[in-house]
């Protein structure tokens, strides 16, 4: 039975697992205990303020990276679909933006199932608006916040594309139509009905005016992911709002990140472009 775009729950269920692509559960374990080692690096290195609360739930924290005093901040969201992996895990990343002037304050959230995915977007703004009443302290310009964010990440980048003092977005192999989340296996954690799917999908959600976006994604991503960022890309310039979309040469799903830890890959570009005004 077609239950979307043509697919059943298997061909559904494929089409959005990332893992496989790369050899399976055990690639991607290995490819986290390699992320978790190049974060504790970066993290020796760059000295970064870790843990601080934004909340007063445990996973309601964040690492503030700092390149330079009065510089611009990306605030980075780890992906996981919703439901795993920390900031611990994702932190590398930060070393392309420093490299280019740019702080950057890593953000966990409260997973799924515990939390609801509304929950978890309120939780993101939740950590913004700490930010933005912390940034002078911190060392950041209060008035240059910017917001990026890979997988579950860039779904959450997207839905802060509205939030007051975000300049700008740049999400990562985001999902942005939330149907096939509630569609697919993975519901089971999520627990999306339709009006929360509705409500937590960015392609639903394009406001009037807003930020400008890079819409990143791999070049050689499943095709349901290259689809979802073609697709909001469109939908973002049709409403006569600011957007690029960077297809990342032929990186899959998780090495597509490289290129933001990399000070000079496409990605940790982008984000020089982004906190520049060159979108």
């Amino acid at each position: 039975m077609s239950l979307y775009r043509g697919m059943d729950l298997a061909a559904l269920d494929a089409a959005y697992n990332n893992s496989a692509v790369i050899g399976g559960a055990a690639a991607r374990d290995k490819f986290i205990a390699e992320a978790n080692a190049r974060t504790r690096a970066l993290d020796a290195a760059a000295k970064p303020q870790r843990d601080l609360a934004y909340g007063s739930a445990p996973r309601q924290r964040l690492d503030f990276y700092k390149a330079k005093d009065g510089a611009p901040t990306l605030a980075f969201i780890h992906g996981g679909y919703w439901r795993s992996t920390d900031k611990e895990t994702w932190g590398y990343v930060a070393a392309g933006p420093l490299a280019r002037g740019i702080n950057v304050a890593n953000i966990e959230y409260t997973l799924a199932p515990a939390n609801r995915i509304e929950g978890i977007v309120a939780e993101v703004k939740q950590a913004l608006a700490y930010l933005r009443a912390n940034l002078a302290r911190l060392g950041g310009d209060p008035e240059r916040l910017y917001v990026s964010g890979h997988s579950a990440g860039g779904h959450l980048t997207a839905m802060m594309a509205g939030e007051p003092g975000v300049k700008g977005c740049m999400p990562i192999s985001g999902v942005f139509d939330m149907q096939p989340m509630r569609l697919c296996s993975m519901n089971s954690d999520f627990r999306l009905d339709e009006a929360e799917e509705k409500r937590t999908s960015p392609m639903r959600l394009i406001p009037a005016s807003g930020p400008p976006q890079i819409v990143a994604v791999g070049g050689g991503e499943l095709p349901e992911f290259l689809r979802q960022s073609r697709d909001y890309a469109v939908a973002w310039t049709a409403k006569g709002l600011k957007a690029r979309l960077l297809e990342v040469g032929t990186h899959n799903h998780f090495s597509v990140l490289d290129d933001l830890a990399d000070p000079k890959g496409a990605l940790a570009l982008a984000a020089r472009d982004l906190v520049s005004g060159r979108v």
